[in-house]
């Protein structure tokens, strides 16, 4: 994405945590874990209309779901005594939703520093997983990760923090700068093997790489068992079909496709489908990136008075209001190509249904005015806009993405045996994709957090934030004009 300057050096310079280690010892290590409840936690989902969405999708009614702890124990089985009973009558049930692109804010520190200093700005793990538990996202892929954000997800793992599932991804890119950056394949593959030992679970290819050095990092992702997701690098310029190659396994943006035409036209749309079929990629389109960004380029009016902007941390604000290079010097020639892109990321998607490629829903959440959680429902309305029906645009943001993580086993569809991360509306969403946001309820990893909690925790967020605003300013803080 055409991320702006600062919006790059936040994301790459935000590592400023520290961990401490553990002295060698010559005796066994002791592993101490918390104590689990021993008593048994059952809720009953009873008399709801079960959408799967599995394979077959056929649609379940007058439903008795049985959640046990973390899972889904059975659907019509029989319900237990002491289990507590939630009224689905009239409502649905779906899994819970994924976000395949998203880039989780980590604590900061701007500037030069002490060599004991850590992070002088600090997020709050719980306000960051409340705009995606708000908004029914059970599980997100951050798509430039670091050490802060497995400290992130350890916090869950503790069940400090009411939150979505974490699949991270270390990026690897080419030119200069901070990061992880490599230049030759030697180095590539090198990186992708540090990047497995420190625990990554994939590798995001980014612009500035070579063509040698991108088709090492794909190899050698393959030989370590880790997929590989990202753009396509900008030495691919007029030469995109040397770019699929096996394991190149996920495009991120569909601009990676309109940057590489001039013409914008359906045979493109069809001819980036079939490299991409043919290879076995799939595709990410983040629709709603591109269409904040042209917004954006018009005008901020639009992003100042969005009713999502409140739940934004102030810095975010501060940063999306001031210093947005969209908007920056824009001009008529950059609004007009920004609307051939928009244009043309619809017939992509168009082409890649045709073709059978697999669509994964992903935002690109961090991007300015693309706000966490909000944005998924964005996205997913927009695929039906392009030509997705409703069922598909769902598919797209549950059993497929868990599919492409390989979590599938585990979560994408209500079945028995799955986790209970699960969604209670009001609505059917197969009729309208917009009854998504009719929320009566959301189940994560088996704990049911009822819509009243939802709108308790936003508005509390909300009211933080607003009493913050005038503590941060983007451009005092970074040195920035």
């Amino acid at each position: 994405m055409p991320y702006s300057n600062f919006y790059c050096r936040f994301l790459m310079i935000a590592g400023c945590l520290f961990f401490s280690g553990c002295a060698h010892r010559s005796s066994p290590q002791v592993i101490h874990t918390p104590k689990k409840e021993t008593r048994q936690q059952m809720f009953v989902i009873k008399n709801v209309n079960v959408i799967p969405m599995t394979l077959g999708d056929e649609i379940i009614v007058d439903a008795n779901v049985l959640i046990t702890n973390e899972r889904i124990t059975s659907i019509n089985g029989s319900i237990p005594p002491g289990a507590t009973i939630i009224d689905g009558k009239g409502k649905w049930l779906i899994p819970g939703l994924i976000d395949m692109h998203v880039h989780v804010p980590t604590d900061i520190h701007f500037g030069s520093r002490y060599i004991t200093q850590g992070a002088t700005i600090f997020f709050d793990t719980q306000d960051i997983m409340t705009l995606y538990i708000a908004n029914r996202v059970t599980t997100i892929f951050d798509l430039n990760s670091k050490a802060e954000h497995f400290g992130q997800r350890n916090e869950i793992g503790k069940g400090k923090v009411i939150r979505p599932r974490m699949a991270l991804a270390a990026l690897i890119n080419g030119g200069s700068g901070p990061g992880r950056i490599v230049n030759t394949d030697y180095d590539g593959r090198q990186a992708v093997r540090s990047a497995k030992a420190e625990g990554y679970d994939c590798i995001k290819l980014y612009s500035q790489l070579n063509i040698e050095t991108f088709k090492a990092i794909v190899d050698e992702a393959r030989k370590q068992g880790m997929k590989t997701v990202g753009h396509i690098p900008d030495a691919f310029q007029g030469k995109l079909e040397q770019a699929f190659v096996p394991n190149f396994d996920l495009v991120a943006h569909a601009e990676e496709f309109s940057k590489q035409t001039t013409e914008y036209s359906d045979e493109d749309a069809k001819r980036f489908a079939k490299l991409m079929k043919d290879n076995g990629t799939w595709l990410s389109p983040t629709l709603i990136t591109m269409v904040d960004i042209l917004s954006q380029s018009r005008s901020l009016d639009e992003l100042r008075t969005s009713p999502t902007l409140q739940y934004v941390h102030p810095l975010l604000q501060s940063k999306w209001l001031t210093a947005n290079n969209y908007n920056k010097n824009t001009s008529a020639y950059r609004v007009a190509h920004f609307e051939k892109m928009v244009a043309f990321h619809n017939r992509l998607v168009r082409a890649c249904k045709a073709a059978g490629v697999p669509i994964v829903a992903g935002t690109d959440t961090g991007v300015s005015g693309v706000v966490a959680g909000f944005a998924l429902h964005d996205e997913i309305e927009l695929l039906v806009a392009a030509g997705l029906t409703p069922k598909e645009a769902i598919t797209s943001a549950t059993r497929l993405s868990a599919t492409w993580l390989g979590i599938d086993s585990l979560t994408g569809t209500v079945e028995a045996g799955k986790f209970a991360d699960l969604i209670l509306l009001d609505a059917n969403p197969l009729s309208d994709v917009k009854n998504l946001r009719r929320i009566s309820g959301i189940f994560v990893n088996g704990r049911w957090v009822n819509r009243f909690t939802i709108d308790t925790m936003l508005a509390d967020l909300s009211k933080r934030n607003t009493a913050a605003e005038d503590d941060y300013d983007w451009k005092k803080m970074t040195g920035s004009k």
